[in-house]
């Protein structure tokens, strides 16, 4: 009976996904919140006309905006945004309406790397549109360079609009005496910049932001140590598994879920909970509230980031 009563719950959290929260405790003074879980190009994706995109059509899913988190501090009333998204408007909206309102936008952008999803986002801070100065951005040394010396990006840096915080790999930021974020480099198609993933620190919780990875074995450490060492793990889960497009998917690697999970596949629950996939594919079933490969994998412990979760630091 206790079996039937958790796999009838489990399948109601996938089918109702707004009802579902996780470690949300609204009095946590610092704690992060989901503001997209799409791949680069968004959900629905363009010229889709597949079943996968033929659900938000029919009305069947909703939209789903590019990868980002915020960072929030209610106690120092600071707010941080991981990615500049083609979404950003929404996102910063977002923070705004549901988590922080100041006189300040946002107290920084921190970027990952030059693919579009992760950081074309910044030419509404241009006069075409917002027009502001002094955005802090939070770069590494590839990144601010090319976001110098190409357009447009590089007349946000000239007129001001955008202004850079130099960032170097395994370098901790300290943002006030309530968190710490330190960027390392991990293998990923660096066509434009180097790319990283961010630890985020609160006074009691730490989280693991890996949005974009070649596949784990090419990385230097360890990504099962690495989860251990934090409360929640944030990990790229962009396709399911091999074969799931029909371009050739070694030109765009990432880690398979099915792979991550033969990873994880003898670690105990605990460890299993902590991770949360993130940055999926329109392709991905996993994308899908109730496909049975979403279902499958939470019944094994693993879980799904969404819109709108909150984790506590």
């Amino acid at each position: 009976m206790k079996q039937l009563l958790l796999l009838f719950c489990i399948s109601l959290i996938s089918c109702n996904k707004e009802t579902r929260v996780v470690e949300n405790k609204k009095e946590s003074k610092q704690y992060i919140t989901v503001l997209g879980i799409a791949q680069d190009a968004g959900y629905p994706h363009i010229g889709c006309q597949k079943e996968c995109c033929a659900n938000f059509y029919n009305g069947t899913y909703k939209k789903q905006k590019v990868v980002s988190l915020g960072l929030i501090d209610l106690e120092n009333k600071q707010k941080w945004l991981f990615e500049a998204t083609p979404d950003i408007a929404t996102q910063l909206a977002s923070l705004e309406q549901n988590h922080l309102k100041t006189n300040t936008l946002i107290d920084g952008i921190f970027l990952t790397h030059a693919h579009i999803g992760h950081y074309t986002g910044l030419m509404y801070f241009g006069r075409e549109a917002l027009g502001r100065q002094g955005t802090k951005v939070f770069v590494m040394p590839k990144m601010k360079t090319y976001l110098s010396k190409n357009g447009p990006w590089n007349q946000l840096v000239k007129l001001e609009n955008i202004v850079f915080e130099n960032l170097q790999n395994d370098a901790t930021v300290t943002l006030n005496q309530n968190l710490r974020v330190t960027p390392f480099l991990v293998p990923h198609r660096d066509e434009f910049s180097e790319t990283v993933g961010y630890k985020i620190e609160g006074k009691n919780k730490t989280a693991l932001f890996i949005p974009d990875i070649n596949k784990w074995e090419k990385w230097q450490k360890n990504i099962i140590a690495e989860v251990k060492k934090v409360d929640y793990a944030f990990l790229d889960a962009t396709f399911f598994k091999d074969g799931e497009i029909k371009r050739p998917m070694s030109e765009i690697p990432h880690p398979f879920i099915k792979e991550t999970l033969q990873l994880f596949k003898k670690e105990k629950t605990a460890t299993k909970n902590k991770i949360f996939f993130i940055h999926f594919n329109h392709t991905n079933p996993a994308l899908q509230n109730t496909s049975k490969e979403k279902i499958n994998v939470e019944k094994l412990g693993f879980r799904f980031a969404f819109e709108g979760m909150q984790l506590d630091l």
